[in-house]
């Protein structure tokens, strides 16, 4: 005779609650890393981003149903691939940015302390000609 299985929740429902608990504890991390200025706020918005999307859909996990169903995306695993991989496209976009931007001030920077050398070794040099006459 077959044999029927019972399929109980628990080891769901402990999965999810490990994940609303890891979710809620990095949330609050990152605002202490905030807090403690370790971390700016423009840079963690986007992880405080990424911990509420992950709680919402370990809350409410018909949600990647519906919308992999509503996006025509076959399976949702492929879906948080999906998610995944804009999540690090837009990342990398951010980090573009900030070292687009970074490089132009150190560049500044080193005019800036170029021009500063230059005017010590003038004086210097005016120095040394008023001190001669």
């Amino acid at each position: 005779p077959p044999t029927t299985h019972t399929c109980t929740l628990f080891p769901y429902t402990t999965l999810f609650r490990s994940i609303a608990i890891a979710a809620v504890v990095a949330i609050l991390y990152i605002g202490n890393l905030v807090r403690i200025r370790r971390l700016e706020l423009k840079y963690a918005l986007i992880w405080f981003f990424v911990g509420i999307l992950l709680l919402i859909f370990d809350l409410f996990p018909g949600l990647l149903q519906v919308m992999t169903q509503a996006l025509g995306i076959t399976l949702p695993i492929n879906m948080l691939t999906f998610l995944g991989l804009l999540f690090v496209l837009m990342i990398l976009f951010s980090q573009t940015i900030v070292i687009s931007n970074l490089t132009r001030k150190c560049q500044r920077l080193t005019q800036e302390v170029g021009l500063l050398y230059k005017k010590v070794d003038d004086l210097k040099t005016e120095q040394k000609n008023n001190d001669l006459s």
